[in-house]
């Protein structure tokens, strides 16, 4: 691509917008690197929030360019951001300058027309102050806004509802879940949308868990049917490489974002079941494929 695009590592969103029968990509927020001209022998890999620009990413001639809005003064990480045709609303986020998360809410509207794009931005009131929030999508013109943080380390345990509708967007706080007593006393929390509605939660393990250094996944239903009955279910879990107990607190930057395109799997890796590999399966545990040099003794080989 042709363009000033900057050296964002993480933070930053990237939503579609649709006008006029045009689509383009929009790109906002995210953090880099210190320019090497400034950097430290001990700050060799500090990052900074990148400048507050909005750039456009045109599809159909592979080009980028940057908007400067005196509208958005100050850079941003981890912010939530959600589209509905050409119009996108950024909520909350995070300052590294500051150590801080505004309750920012703003309005960008992107006109495509057969000329130059045109950007505007709208500061709007009733923001919320969090980072790292999770958005999942009931509905035509509504969304549900979910986790986060409020403050360093410490979770966002309510719930929003978030309608759009033409120019104008509501946001109202809703039903809190009942949440599982690990979820409650966890420092910290990952997860995606898994779309329909659902969200995918993630918490570390804990040493009195029968599996100890494990993460711990829940699905939370928040639409559709179920949307009175919204509910966290174990659905299963992960190894880790460390104690929680010991580590040091995941900053926002460490989150993990799950997410596959459906193209992404050839035919040929597909399993098929075949009912004659039948084994009890608590004698051999799990299949595994080795390389080539690979020293594992499968006959004492335990999985997890």
């Amino acid at each position: 691509l042709v363009g000033d695009v900057p050296e964002a590592r993480y933070g930053h969103t990237i939503n579609v917008v649709h006008s006029r029968g045009k689509s383009m990509s929009v790109i906002f927020g995210g953090r880099s690197y210190i320019p090497l001209g400034q950097r430290t022998t001990e700050k060799w890999n500090s990052v900074v929030d990148c400048m507050p620009h909005v750039f456009l990413v045109d599809f159909e001639f592979g080009c980028c360019t940057s908007y400067i809005l005196p509208e958005l003064q100050d850079g941003l990480s981890f912010h939530v951001s959600i589209a509905r045709n050409d119009t996108i609303y950024i909520l909350g986020g995070h300052s590294l300058k500051n150590n801080i998360r505004p309750p920012n809410l703003y309005r960008l509207k992107i006109d495509l027309p057969l000329g130059s794009p045109a950007v505007s931005c709208t500061i709007l009131p009733g923001g919320i102050s969090v980072s790292s929030a999770l958005v999942t999508q009931t509905g035509g013109k509504e969304f549900v806004m979910v986790g986060g943080y409020q403050c360093d380390n410490q979770k966002r345990m309510f719930c929003n509802t978030i309608t759009l509708e033409d120019n104008n967007i509501e946001i109202v706080e809703r039903e809190t879940p009942d949440w599982t007593p690990d979820i409650k006393h966890c420092r910290i929390w990952f997860g995606s949308d898994m779309g329909n509605g659902a969200i995918l939660l993630g918490i570390p393990g804990d040493n009195r868990q029968l599996i100890s250094d494990a993460n711990y996944f829940y699905i939370l239903r928040c639409g559709g049917a179920r949307d009175e009955e919204e509910e966290a279910a174990q659905t299963c879990s992960q190894t880790s490489t460390e104690d929680p107990g010991d580590s040091t607190p995941f900053e926002d930057s460490e989150e993990f974002c799950f997410s596959a395109e459906a193209n992404s799997f050839d035919n040929d890796d597909i399993d098929t079941y075949n009912e004659d590999d039948e084994e009890d399966e608590s004698e051999t545990g799990y299949w595994i494929t080795c390389s080539a040099n690979c020293d594992i003794d499968i006959n004492t080989w335990v999985p997890f």
